[in-house]
């Protein structure tokens, strides 16, 4: 299984925390990430997005079919992730911090830690505890 953790990218810090949209630049982040994804995705991947306006608008800029998990919103558990994630092949699911931090410290060093995840990066994860790349959109 393939599971890619993906940050959704600079949005504006107010109103609402939900309705929050990207920024410009987040728009920019979004696109250059959504880029290389679609350079390096396997055909068949899930797509799984938080429903916070930011999530599903990082996710749009990879122009892919997806389904909003409610489940996902900010706050969500390391174990409601992986469960969001199951074992359905390759997944990328689209989320916050600290969130997904702490799901990949899990995934890699078995315990839940606040790791950093920039604003619009990934960490793809092979086999729950290879790391296949980590991306940041100011790379490239």
């Amino acid at each position: 299984m393939d599971l890619i953790l993906w940050r959704h990218a600079d949005a504006d810090s107010r109103g609402f925390d939900l309705a929050r949209e990207l920024t410009p630049k987040g728009r920019e982040q979004a696109a250059r990430v959504a880029a290389w994804l679609r350079r390096h995705l396997p055909e068949d991947y899930a797509l799984l997005v938080s429903p916070a306006v930011r999530a599903q608008q990082t996710a749009q800029a990879l122009k892919s079919e997806f389904e909003t998990v409610q489940a996902l919103a900010p706050g969500a558990s390391v174990e409601t992730i992986l469960q969001a994630a199951g074992n359905k092949g390759s997944v990328i699911v689209v989320g916050h911090q600290p969130d997904l931090g702490k799901a990949i410290a899990y995934l890699l060093s078995g315990q839940e830690r606040d790791w950093g995840v920039d604003k619009g990066a990934l960490w793809w994860i092979s086999g729950g505890k290879f790391v296949r790349a980590v991306i940041s959109p100011d790379l490239l």
